[in-house]
């Protein structure tokens, strides 16, 4: 029941049509909401009108941070450094006030310390967890040393979106800068010898609401419709300075992906969205999050699987096994990786980050940034970003979020061969009459969380409920996997794409957030299923303990919620099974 792209298709894809658009990309500062922006997005926009694309350019209200001169005046001389996104202005004359040095800046390093109204300094990039933790410490500055020479910007808002009017005060409170690593090491070295230094901060940072694009750009399938579901294949078009690889390498690929599509139009069995977002890099992700809101209904209704794609092509970015999927997703992303790119997907899970805003809606998704410099042991200021530990991939390269990042940090063949990653994916979801969405894989991967959180916990709490409903979600998928694999298109593929997607409805916003279906979790990372955060917590906690029973009652409401999505799951495919299975005998 799939369609594999053929050799032919793959092949069409046009590398030196491709590095024609980085040039272009190359030519604008793109921050979040500035003029420049929206012309390269003009261009944008020419290109998929030329492809057959229904375009709409939307300019919509957004909270957008945009950084401006910073300098730390220290003794020995002043220290180069760059503010952040949503850090605080300095005050005039400049923040200053006596430097206490935390290290790592874990809990228990800020527990030791009284920095009410002091600077702590810490050692790696700017991120939303240090800032909150900082803030709700009281601190008055973060300066913060990074790994290199090289000095990255960073948005620090834990705030996912445009805040609401009870999230605009989760945003940092504290003046934030980063140094180069000499310059952090100096002063560093400069504190043991004299506690209690003060430095001055000089921060300017242009925090407001703004007017910012987003571009939409559609393609009916051949049996259009209003309401015909759609393949959400997206990426973001806004940069910290030129941005070239990041992300203008993403833009070329999903002009190209929509191009060669699109000449193959006919065999589609639905319809393509390809959406350029503003507001990701200076907005923590504004643009998706008000598309979601404002489209809630028919995100619902209409969105199969969101794509994702992030600084592809980039010099030296050998490494594509470590990119991310969705447990239901793996299996089309290992086939992808492995065609296209000849590795091995090491089957991460999806990160809270890259305009993935639309879990609470039930959309599944795949992807994110592709790309990485292979692991060296080196220091690499985005390899913090995209998660450590025993890992293949080690970042994006040095110049990631630098003014550095420029067409000569571009290499076509990388280019080439991550939009075919890409490439080959999209058409899967275009042509397969089934989707490739694999909920079997799903609830292995759910039973491997919970009887390893089962044998943490002991007897403190019993999930055997979700294990048994996981073991019947495992047993009904695999029985409808088995007879997907011998349909032909038709009234029956319509059948199995529904059960499909009232499953990813049921279980998505499960896997992937904590709050309702309609808000936004922090931008913070999140373990799998978050809601089952207390019972995690109840493994250290002394049985008995006032914790432990407020634990218990955040637990207790964890289960009941996810025994019911899985209820709510198992219906779904047990309607189709049946369905199918009376269909069958009629025929």
């Amino acid at each position: 029941m799939k369609s594999t792209p053929s050799p032919e298709l793959i092949g069409a894809v046009d590398g030196p049509l491709m590095m024609e658009h980085m040039a272009e990309f190359a030519k604008w500062r793109k921050e979040s909401g500035v003029p420049e922006e929206l012309k390269s997005l003009e261009y944008v926009e020419a290109r998929m009108k030329e492809y057959g694309f229904r375009t709409e350019l939307i300019l919509h209200d957004a909270y957008i941070s945009l950084p401006g001169k910073a300098v730390v005046h220290a003794p020995g001389g002043d220290i180069r450094c760059i503010t952040h996104s949503f850090s605080r202005s300095a005050p005039k004359g400049g923040l200053k006030a006596e430097v206490v040095d935390l290290g790592a800046g874990s809990p228990a390093d800020f527990a030791r310390h009284d920095v009410r109204g002091k600077i702590v300094m810490v050692d790696g990039i700017a991120n939303p967890v240090m800032s909150r933790r900082a803030s709700l410490a009281g601190a008055a500055g973060q300066l913060h040393i990074s790994p290199h020479e090289h000095t990255h910007e960073m948005c620090i808002s834990p705030v996912w979106g445009s805040p609401t009017h009870e999230t605009v005060g989760n945003l940092p409170s504290t003046v934030v800068v980063t140094v180069p690593l000499e310059g952090g090491e100096a002063l560093r070295a400069r504190l043991k010898q004299t506690p209690g230094i003060e430095v001055t901060i000089e921060a300017e940072v242009d925090t407001r609401w703004r007017k910012t694009p987003i571009l939409v750009c559609d393609m009916d399938g051949p049996q259009g419709g209003k309401d015909e579901p759609f393949v959400f294949f997206t990426g973001h078009h806004d940069t910290w300075y030129y941005g070239v690889m990041d992300n203008g390498g993403a833009n070329a690929t999903m002009i190209e992906v929509g191009r060669v599509c699109a000449e193959h139009r006919k065999e589609w069995k639905r319809g393509l969205r390809i959406v350029f977002w503003s507001g990701h890099s200076q907005g923590r992700y504004s643009g998706s999050s008000w598309y979601a809101e404002q489209n809630w209904e028919e995100l619902e209704r209409r969105a199969l699987v969101h794509v994702n794609v992030d600084s592809t092509g980039g010099k030296g970015n050998t490494v594509v096994a470590d990119t991310t999927a969705a447990a239901e997703l793996r299996n089309l992303a290992r086939e992808a990786i492995r065609d296209q790119g000849q590795q091995e997907f090491t089957d991460r899970r999806m990160s809270r980050a890259g305009d993935q805003s639309f879990w609470g809606i039930g959309v599944s998704a795949i992807f994110g940034n592709m790309s990485e410099q292979p692991a060296t042991g080196e220091a690499n200021a985005s390899a913090a970003v995209f998660g450590g530990g025993n890992r293949l991939g080690h970042g994006t390269g040095w110049w990631w979020h630098t003014p550095d990042d420029l067409l000569d940090k571009i290499e076509e063949p990388i280019l080439v061969r991550d939009t075919k990653i890409y490439l080959h994916t999209v058409w899967r979801l275009l042509a397969d009459p089934v989707l490739p969405l694999d909920w079997a894989e799903h609830a292995d991967y759910l039973t491997g969380e919970l009887t390893a959180l089962q044998k943490a916990v002991g007897d403190r709490f019993d999930l055997s409920v979700l294990v048994s409903r996981a073991a019947e979600l495992k047993t009904r998928a695999a029985k409808l996997n088995g007879l997907i694999a011998k349909m032909d298109d038709g009234d029956a593929a319509r059948r199995a794409n529904e059960a499909l997607i009232a499953v990813s409805r049921a279980l998505v916003p499960l896997d992937y957030t904590e709050c309702d279906r309609f808000e936004q979790d922090p931008a913070i990372a999140a373990p799998p299923y978050p809601s089952l955060r207390p019972v995690r917590e109840m493994a250290g906690v002394e049985p008995g303990t006032d914790r432990f029973k407020f634990l218990s009652v955040g637990a207790f409401r964890a289960r009941n919620r996810i025994a019911w999505g899985l209820r709510d799951a198992i219906a779904a495919l047990d309607a189709a099974l049946e369905d199918l299975s009376s269909s069958r005998k009629t025929a």
